[in-house]
């Protein structure tokens, strides 16, 4: 690392700014976390968090529900157009095109579900099968929320210490239990993905695990397993992504404007292993606005690489760059400007023979690209506004041209979940700032729903009920089986501080979404798992059977595979969901159950091997529990 980043990545240790202009947020009581097979009071930091119970805070220019209770609600099941939360046909001609969804004004809820997460979450990810989120943030500050069971220690490179604290956890999504794991590399803004048996696969991190490769399997006493150097370069703020045949790839980190292929477990990369990557040296703005690039296979096989403001397709296999799309104005969207990206559902029809499947990715958000050296360098700490902009871009056309229209306000250090059905969440953020320690302002509290297909008679973005927590730089979700979205961690500090603007955040909470109005509870179909298809084989028909409470009309229904992203620093990487191709819909195979056919994506570029979670979604509704499928070479 260069001298310039060293006294740049020091600078926040060194003094702390507060403008006097904003308030600081009230001090909250301490909390407890409940620890699998060790309960001792010893294993806790002091002062977990807690519920911030003070008045709700809400912008302006937003209609909130006091309570976060949603609005009233009004169930119908009507065309789309309808005045209400924007309904939408299914998809744009394929498929199902005639389902509608169910209306309603319910702007979604939120609940507290753990006071005290352990740790604040850097990196969050839903692992499959066991349904536990991994959460972890970083070793280098030595202190946590949450202790290790035991001996023993980390012994901190360097010096005499020992760190007993906990800087990685997996908690349990319906209890919140938590298991406190070992790390001896530092994770400190590092990547990671899904291999194909579902074991987590993380690279990079700061210093000592700036070129480790970890590996996290799936049972009730696996530990992490770390490989250092591994990697042939340090990637820091680096993306990884998955490809077709399940290998992965990671792109950049601070310094490296390179990528390699992560070597096989064991394995260690060489310098000739490493591909010199020109984009990367020439999107690099004086403060970066670089790192963490948007990265997503393409249904062609090829990558699509996203970095400030510039995006080109690369064949992995040639290391040539295929297409070089337009220019996206308004600002940078990479860190630290940090914005936001996912890839829109790939929608498959049934019997897919089509030789080229759309892909489409959504922006939005960002800052200006001087707004890092405002915040973080300039003193007196200036706060620029954040972009009000999303772009759509199809990257399987090589004539396609961004479509810009605007959010209802300002995003920065946000995330963009893709909801199960199809549907974009963008959640936590600033409207002001930059990422950095202390250099964002004006937390966004209030979710924005975009319907990524409307019939184009009204607005695609809703503004939803806000929480009472600002999730500010270092947020995270992860979409749950019940179709509630998992939020937690917001750090804005080079440490664990409780006494900041914005403290350091380890409260976890869940938000349900619009779809989840009581009121719409008929329409939630149960899978039948052990009727189910489980394991499936590309191009392969495979059954799904459903329970519910009346007749069901197949125009109405849409089934969604969806792959559980890792999510870091608004990063969602191999965020990906379908939407399949229903081939028949077999009527009371039992009373009250129906049995879905359905084809398997056709090959690992459009869907690539490994865990997702299928849901059944029925009048817009997802089911009551998705199921976990492997999709197999």
């Amino acid at each position: 690392m260069g001298l310039f980043w060293r006294v740049l990545v020091a600078l926040p240790f060194f003094f702390a700014y507060v403008n006097g202009e904003h308030f600081t947020y009230p001090s909250r009581h301490p909390g407890k976390a409940e620890l699998a097979g060790f309960k001792g009071p010893d294993s806790l930091a002091t002062d977990g968090g807690g519920f911030f119970s003070g008045p709700l805070i809400v912008d302006d220019d937003v209609a909130a529900t006091t309570g976060n209770q949603g609005g009233t609600t009004e169930v119908t099941v009507g065309k789309p157009g309808d005045d209400t939360l924007e309904t939408s046909l299914a998809n744009d001609g394929i498929g199902n095109a005639n389902m509608i969804e169910a209306a309603t004004t319910f702007k979604g809820s939120w609940e507290l579900f753990l006071e005290n997460g352990g740790v604040s979450a850097m990196h969050l990810i839903l692992l499959p099968k066991i349904n536990q989120a991994l959460m972890f943030d970083a070793t280098v500050w030595k202190i946590s929320k949450i202790k290790l069971p035991g001996p023993p220690c980390r012994h901190v490179e360097g010096t005499n210490e020992e760190d007993c604290f906990a800087h990685s956890v997996l908690m349990d999504i319906d209890t919140g239990k938590l298991r406190p794991l070992r790390l001896k590399y530092d994770t400190w803004c590092s990547s990671g993905g899904l291999d194909i048996n579902g074991r987590l696969v993380s690279t990079g991190g700061y210093n000592n695990g700036s070129d480790t490769v970890r590996i996290l399997d799936l049972c009730d006493t696996c530990d992490w397993k770390e490989y250092p150097g591994a990697l042939a370069n340090g990637r820091w703020y680096a993306t990884q992504v998955t490809l077709g045949d399940g290998k992965f790839m990671v792109f950049g980190g601070r310094d490296f404007p390179t990528y390699e292929f992560v070597p096989p477990e064991g394995k260690k990369n060489t310098h000739q292993d490493v591909v010199d990557f020109k984009f990367l040296v020439e999107t690099h703005d004086p403060v970066e606005n670089n790192l963490y690039p948007f990265v997503y296979l393409s249904t062609d096989g090829n990558v699509f690489i996203f970095a400030n403001n510039r995006s080109v397709l690369l064949n992995p296999k040639t290391h040539n760059i295929i297409h070089e799309f337009p220019v996206l104005p308004n600002g940078a969207r990479n860190y630290p400007a940090s914005g936001s990206a996912c890839l829109l559902p790939i929608i498959l029809k049934p019997n897919e023979d089509r030789k080229v499947i759309p892909a489409e990715i959504l922006v939005c958000g960002g800052a200006p690209h001087d707004a890092y050296e405002k915040a973080d360098l300039q003193r007196p700490k200036v706060f620029l506004p954040g972009s009000c902009d999303c772009a759509r871009l199809d990257f399987t056309k090589r004539d396609s041209k961004w479509n810009i229209f605007n959010m209802p306000s300002a995003r920065l250090l946000e995330d963009m979940a893709v909801l199960p059905t199809g549907d974009v969440l963008i959640v936590n953020g600033a409207k002001t700032g930059s990422a950095g320690w202390d250099d964002a302002r004006e937390p966004n509290l209030n979710p924005v729903l975009y319907k990524f297909q409307t019939d184009g008679t009204g607005s695609k973005f809703t503004v939803l009920n806000p929480s009472n927590i600002p999730r500010m730089y270092h947020s995270s979700f992860a979409i749950l089986p019940d179709a509630k979205v998992l939020i937690a961690g917001s750090n804005t500090n080079p440490g664990y501080l409780d006494d900041a603007l914005f403290p350091t955040e380890v409260r976890v909470e869940k938000f349900s979404p619009h779809y989840l109005d009581p009121n719409l509870a008929m329409f939630r179909q149960e899978i039948i798992t052990e009727k189910s298809d489980n394991q499936l084989k590309y191009g392969q028909k495979f059954t799904v059977q459903i329970r519910g409470n009346d007749v069901i009309d197949q125009q109405k229904l849409q089934v969604t595979i969806y792959s559980p992203p890792f999510v870091t620093h608004g990063i969602c990487m191999n965020q990906r969901l379908i939407q399949l191709g229903i081939l028949e819909f077999n009527k009371d195979v039992a009373p009250n159950t129906n049995n879905i056919v359905l084809q398997a994506p056709m090959n690992g570029n459009i869907a690539q091997p490994g865990y997702y979670m299928l849901f059944v979604n029925y009048n817009g509704v997802p089911c009551l529990r998705s199921m976990w499928v492997q999709i197999l070479p």
